[in-house]
C-alpha cells in the first residue's frame, strides 16, 4: 500500500504545509487577496513590497502590462512597469497583522526594500512587530524609478551586504535576499547576501527586456504616454533561465543557503522542475495573473500524485537531484553519440525535419519526394536531433545510442 506524499517542508525553520507561495506583486496586494490565496490552498504568501512612503513617493505608470504572444500561443511571456506597493506602510502592516490573526498556521514573508540604513531596519522591525513569519529583502526590481533600490542595488555586492547586516541586526526574523537575474554571476552576490547574514535565497525576479514594438508609432509597449522602458519580464519564457540560476545557486556549496525558486511557474511540472535544481520553497506571480489562484489546487494534486506513484514520502527526497546530474561541459561524456531514428509508419512527408537539417544541420535526412517519406543517412547523422524537434509528430523521430568504441562512426560535426 502506498502512503500517500506529504508537500509540508521546513524553510528557515518555518514550517509550511506546501511549497507553494504567491510572490511580492500584484497578486499579493492586500489582506483580502492574501486571505482568499490562502483560502484556495497556498501555504505562504510573500507580501508586496514595502516602502517607506517618506524617503520615496510612489505613482504608478499606466498602462503597466503587455503580454509577449509568441505565435498563437498568448501570454508566453509578461512585461511590467509595476513598482513596489503604492500603500502607505501603515496601511500594509495593519494588513499584515489581520493576516496574521486571521490565518495563524499560514505563513506569511513580508517584503521589504528601503533606501538608507534607517528605512531598512525600521520596515523589518515594523514587520517583525505585527506577526511577519520572515522577511524577503527586494533586491532586484528591475523598473523601480528611485535609482538607489531594486535590481541597481542587487547588482553592487557591498550594498547587498551592508543592507542584510541592516536587517539582521533590526530583527530576528529569518531573512531571505532576493536576488536580480539582470547579471552575470548570481552567486556573487548571494555570497555578499551571506556574509550579511542571509539565511536564504530567492530567485529570480524579473527579466529587463523590451516585450513588443509598435511599429507605426516606433514606441515600445507598454506605451507610456508615448515612452517605454526596459522592464521586468515574467512569466513562462524566462522559466529556462530562472531554472539555471537556481542550479547556479544551489551548486555553489560555499553558499549552502536553502532557495526560494520563481520564474514560470504554472504547473506541477514546472514546479517540480525547480525542486529537482534545488529549490525548497516555490513562488508564483505571472501564472496567478493569468488563470488565478486556484492554480494551486492543481499544482498540489499533480504534484502529491506524481510522488504517491513513485513512493517518495518527503520532497527532501527529490531537491537537487537534478542539479547534481549537471556538470561542466568540458566533463560529457563523448564516447557515447546518438543517430535519429525516424519511423516511417508515422511520418507524414511533411519534408520538415530535410529542410531543417539540410539548412541548418548535417545534411543527413533523406527525402523521397515520391512516396513522401523521410529516412536518416546514419554516416552523416550526429546526433543534435534537430529533426525530432522540428518534427510536428510528437513520436515520429526517436533516437539510438551508439558506443564509438565498438562502432566507428564516420559523421564529423
Amino acid at each position: 500500500m502506498k502512503t500517500k506524499a506529504d508537500l509540508s517542508i521546513d524553510f528557515c525553520g518555518v514550517r509550511f504545509e506546501n511549497p507553494f507561495c504567491l510572490s511580492s506583486s500584484p497578486v499579493s496586494n492586500s489582506a483580502e487577496m492574501c486571505a482568499r490565496a490562502y483560502d484556495a490552498g497556498w501555504g505562504g504568501i510573500v507580501f508586496k513590497t514595502l516602502g517607506v512612503e517618506t524617503s520615496f513617493k510612489v505613482v504608478m505608470p499606466s498602462p503597466r502590462l503587455n503580454a509577449y504572444n509568441l505565435g498563437d500561443k498568448r501570454f508566453a511571456g509578461l512585461q511590467n512597469a509595476e513598482q513596489i506597493s503604492d500603500r502607505s506602510v501603515a496601511d500594509n502592516i495593519a494588513d499584515i497583522a489581520w493576516l496574521k490573526k486571521k490565518h495563524p498556521d499560514k505563513v506569511l514573508i513580508s517584503s521589504i526594500m528601503g533606501y538608507t540604513d534607517p528605512d531598512w531596519a525600521l520596515l523589518a522591525k515594523m514587520s517583525e512587530d505585527a506577526g511577519a513569519d520572515l522577511l524577503e529583502l527586494n533586491f532586484s526590481c528591475p523598473q523601480m524609478a528611485y535609482k538607489f533600490s531594486g535590481y541597481r542595488v542587487g547588482q553592487d555586492f557591498h550594498a547587498v551586504e551592508a543592507y542584510t547586516e541592516v536587517v539582521k541586526k533590526a530583527s530576528k526574523l529569518p531573512v531571505i535576499a532576493k536576488m536580480t537575474p539582470n547579471i552575470t554571476d548570481m552567486v556573487k552576490v548571494a555570497m555578499a547576501a551571506k556574509a550579511g547574514g542571509a539565511d536564504a535565497i530567492s530567485a529570480i525576479n524579473t527579466i529587463r527586456a523590451i516585450s513588443d514594438i509598435n511599429i507605426d508609432t516606433f514606441i515600445p509597449l507598454p506605451n507610456i504616454h508615448g515612452h517605454s522602458a526596459a522592464t521586468g519580464f515574467s512569466g513562462p519564457m524566462v522559466k529556462p533561465v530562472a531554472m539555471r540560476f537556481i542550479s547556479d545557486l544551489y551548486n555553489a556549496k560555499e553558499l549552502g543557503l536553502p532557495i526560494s525558486g520563481i520564474g514560470g511557474i504554472e504547473t506541477w511540472v514546472d514546479a517540480l522542475h525547480f525542486l529537482l535544481l534545488g529549490a525548497t520553497n516555490l513562488q508564483v506571480t505571472t501564472g496567478i495573473m493569468r488563470y488565478g489562484y486556484r492554480i494551486v489546487e492543481d499544482m498540489i494534486e499533480g504534484l502529491t500524485d506524481y510522488m504517491t506513484d513513485r513512493n517518495i514520502i518527503s520532497l527532501s527526497e527529490i531537491i537537487g537531484k537534478a542539479s547534481q546530474k549537471l556538470v561542466d561541459p568540458s566533463e560529457f561524456n563523448t564516447r557515447y553519440q546518438v543517430v535519429s531514428v525516424i519511423d516511417d509508419t508515422k511520418c507524414i512527408g511533411c519534408g520538415q525535419c530535410y529542410i531543417s537539417c539540410h539548412d541548418g544541420a548535417n545534411q543527413a535526412i533523406v527525402f523521397d519526394s515520391l512516396e513522401r517519406k523521410a529516412s536518416v543517412d546514419e554516416t552523416r547523422c550526429v546526433g543534435c536531433l534537430l529533426c525530432k524537434h522540428v518534427c510536428p509528430v510528437w513520436d515520429c523521430v526517436t533516437s539510438k545510442e551508439v558506443d564509438t568504441s565498438v562502432v566507428k562512426h564516420a559523421a564529423i560535426f
